[in-house]
């Protein structure tokens, strides 16, 4: 007591206090062998990190201890960095297929449009999406003449004939010329800057079947203008409304009869039938006159006679086995699910595979494109049918139609049929809720009895 009361009052305390030791108090007897811890000390540096700590505390005062964590290159190695090294590896081998990939792609793409421009240029009035290049001049023109310029690839400008849709998609667009309304052309490349995904593809296709593997070609679709020219061609100004219609009056004269015909490469034979919907109305038979790599799909022989002309058997075969499919159609590609789907929307379409050989050489797909390009006038003069092979092709549209119809009718009932249910629901729910609980008992009574009665007469009646 007098040791704490001098504490609080500042007195001195003479006499040393006694402390009670560890091993005296039978409480903590555990702990009276144990070492005492203390802070270890700094391992002793070397003679030159020493002469370095003491520049440093000279230079700042002697009160930050120097360390060498404060100079980077010293605690790092290169193999620290090994998994940024790979990542930066990958980075620049990705980089690197994308920049080769896309000019590849785009060098292809001028080849294919340089051997096109000449016919495409021959055969309509506007090519490409910002028109035509500049006219050669009057000199040149009178020196060898407009058509062995276009022939030669003066005035071919692939940069404005074609426009890039992606990395591995190419498009070009041509009007203005009689019986046509427009052609488009598509060209599909490999995806050269992307190798993981073109390995996939060609993975994907050769365990699946239903997957074509991937090639580069070109596909075209040609809309013929079909006696609907006032439709799809503004009338130019200064016509009177009479005149527009006196116009819209005359008979069709680039119109012809609709069928379904094609000439398809048998490698993609059984993939196109299940793909498209207007190729599974035809049935397939190989002609002596092709070779031996394509075949037939038509309604009619009497069709196919009519079509398979000396000239597109010889362009079929200069195509090397390039030709995918020639096919002229006035179907869907796509199963129509109504009747008004099903309407005749007449087009050709064309695909070929783009050869690999130098811009020098010729390109073996243009005499198959000159003839699909000049494939809407044979149609406007020479298709039209016996009523017997009219009749024919109309009965299958007919009968398809038919089906459509029914499918149609079906749905409609069922819809009818379930509106009336709901609302006879409806109406049964709102009479129940108005009703005491007797008299809902009673209600529900007649009709279970109701329905056992139905549910006899049903029975009976399959008895």
């Amino acid at each position: 007591m007098a040791g704490l009361l001098n504490n609080l009052f500042g007195a001195k305390d003479t006499a040393p206090s006694a402390v009670p030791s560890l091993a005296d108090d039978p409480d903590f007897a555990d702990f009276a062998g144990a070492p005492i811890s203390r802070p270890a000390s700094n391992p002793p540096l070397a003679p030159s990190e020493a002469a370095a700590h003491s520049a440093f505390s000279a230079t700042a005062g002697g009160t930050v201890p120097y360390t060498k964590w404060y100079r980077v290159w010293e605690r790092t190695t290169p193999k620290d960095f090994v998994q940024e090294g790979f990542i930066l590896a990958f980075i620049f081998v990705v980089l690197a297929f994308h920049f080769w990939g896309t000019r590849a792609n785009r060098k292809t793409a001028k080849r294919w449009i340089a051997s096109y421009a000449p016919t495409l240029q021959q055969e309509f009035a506007l090519v490409g999406f910002e028109g035509l290049v500049e006219p050669p001049s009057a000199e040149d023109v009178e020196a060898s003449g407009l058509a062995s310029i276009a022939a030669q690839g003066e005035i071919v400008a692939p940069e404005r004939l074609m426009k890039e849709e992606s990395g591995q998609e190419f498009s070009a667009y041509a009007s203005g010329r009689q019986n046509v309304a427009w052609v488009d052309l598509k060209l599909h490349l490999h995806k050269r800057y992307n190798p993981l995904a073109m390995m996939g593809e060609y993975i994907v296709s050769f365990f699946f079947e239903s997957y074509l593997a991937p090639m580069e070609k070109m596909e075209a679709r040609l809309i013929p203008f079909d006696g609907r020219e006032g439709q799809l061609v503004p009338m130019a100004g200064g016509k009177s409304a009479q005149d527009t219609a006196d116009q819209r009056n005359k008979p069709p004269v680039s119109g012809y009869d609709n069928f379904v015909w094609a000439i398809v490469n048998k490698d993609i034979m059984n993939h196109l039938r299940e793909d498209r919907y207007d190729i599974s109305l035809t049935s397939t038979k190989d002609h002596p006159k092709l070779p031996n790599w394509v075949t037939v799909m038509s309604e009619s022989a009497e069709i196919t006679d009519l079509l398979l002309t000396p000239e597109l058997i010889s362009a079929v075969e200069a195509t090397s086995e390039l030709l995918d499919y020639l096919i002229v159609t006035d179907q869907p590609l796509e199963k129509p699910t109504k009747p008004d789907e099903a309407q005749s929307r007449k087009k050709i379409d064309l695909c070929v595979r783009i050869p690999r050989s130098p811009a020098a050489d010729p390109d073996p797909t243009v005499p198959i494109l000159s003839y699909f390009l000049r494939l809407p006038d044979q149609l406007v003069s020479s298709a039209h049918f016996r009523p017997e092979v009219s009749r024919k092709v109309r009965q299958t549209r007919e009968d398809e139609l038919r089906k459509l119809r029914k499918m149609d009718e079906d749905e409609k009932a069922e819809e009818r049929n379930t509106k009336k249910d709901k609302e006879k629901k409806e109406k049964r729910d709102s009479m129940l809720r108005t009703m005491s609980a007797d008299e809902q008992r009673k209600f529900l009574e007649k009709e279970r009895e109701k329905d056992y009665r139905k549910s006899q007469k049903k029975m009976t009646r399959r008895g």
